[in-house]
C-alpha cells in the first residue's frame, strides 16, 4: 500500500530546515567579513585564501567529509574542545550537519560577495571615510546597504544549497532516524530500501521549499541590477 501524508516521517525535513536556516545564519556573518577582506585588503597569502575558500567547489563531497572527521573528530584538538564545552561529541550529531552545511554551502556565498562588494561604488566609500567615518562605520553605513539586495539573493542561494547536501552530511553527521537524518539522506535511505513513493514526495517537497527560497531571492538579485543600472 502506497504511503498517505500523514503516515510520512516529517523529521528530517524539520532537521534539513533548522540545519540550513543556522548554517546560513553563520555563512552570512563570517562569509560576508570574509568577502569584505578578499574584496577591499591587500595581504600576504591572499591568493591561497581565496584558493582555499574555492576548494570545496571542485572536490568531491566525500573528501571534504574526511577532511571535517580529521579536523573536528573526537581525538583532534578540536573535537576534544567541543566535547569539553559542550559535554557531547561532534561528530554523528544534527550539529556536525550544520557544520557540513557551511563547508558545502560558504564557498559560493563567498565567491559571490567578494564580486558584490568590489562593485560597490568606491567613491562612496571614499567620502564618507574622507569625512572621518571609520572604516567599521563606513562597511556597515554604506558599503553594506548598497550590496544588500544582492547578499540577500545569495544568501538564499546558500539556504536552498545547504537544504540539499548530502555527502558531507552522511560523513560526519551519519544516517540516524530521529537525531540525524536530514532529507537528502532519507530520500537516498527511500530509494535504496524501494520505497519510491516516499521518495518521489520528499523530493517534491524540497524542490518546492527549494524553490520557495530561491524565488525572492532572484527578484532581489535582478532588482539589484536594475538599481545599480540606472
Amino acid at each position: 500500500m502506497g504511503r498517505t501524508l500523514e503516515s510520512i516521517d516529517w523529521f528530517p525535513l524539520f532537521l534539513s530546515l533548522k540545519v540550513a536556516a543556522l548554517s546560513t545564519m553563520f555563512i552570512l556573518v563570517i562569509g560576508t567579513g570574509l568577502a569584505y577582506l578578499l574584496s577591499h585588503r591587500e595581504f600576504r597569502g591572499k591568493s591561497l585564501l581565496d584558493s582555499a575558500i574555492t576548494l570545496p567547489l571542485v572536490l568531491p563531497p566525500t573528501v571534504l567529509g574526511y577532511y571535517l572527521l580529521v579536523v573536528v573528530g573526537r581525538e583532534t584538538g578540536l573535537g576534544r574542545l567541543y566535547e569539553w564545552l559542550f559535554g557531547t561529541p561532534l561528530v554523528f550529531t544534527w550539529q556536525a550537519a550544520v557544520v557540513a552545511a557551511i563547508v558545502h554551502s560558504a564557498p559560493i556565498y563567498i565567491k559571490g560577495a567578494r564580486v558584490l562588494l568590489e562593485n560597490v561604488d568606491y567613491r562612496y566609500e571614499w567620502a564618507a571615510r574622507s569625512l572621518g567615518a571609520s572604516e567599521w562605520r563606513t562597511f556597515w553605513r554604506i558599503t553594506l546597504p548598497l550590496a544588500r539586495r544582492g547578499l540577500s539573493a545569495l544568501g538564499s542561494l546558500s539556504f536552498a544549497r545547504a537544504l540539499g547536501d548530502f555527502g558531507i552530511t552522511i560523513m560526519v553527521a551519519g544516517n540516524f532516524p530521529g537525531r540525524t537524518q536530514t532529507v537528502s539522506v532519507a530520500i537516498y535511505e527511500a530509494v535504496e530500501s524501494g520505497d519510491g513513493r516516499l521518495a518521489r514526495i520528499l523530493v517534491l517537497v524540497v524542490s518546492a521549499v527549494a524553490l520557495a527560497f530561491l524565488w525572492p531571492g532572484s527578484y532581489l538579485q535582478r532588482t539589484s541590477r536594475m538599481s545599480s543600472g540606472s
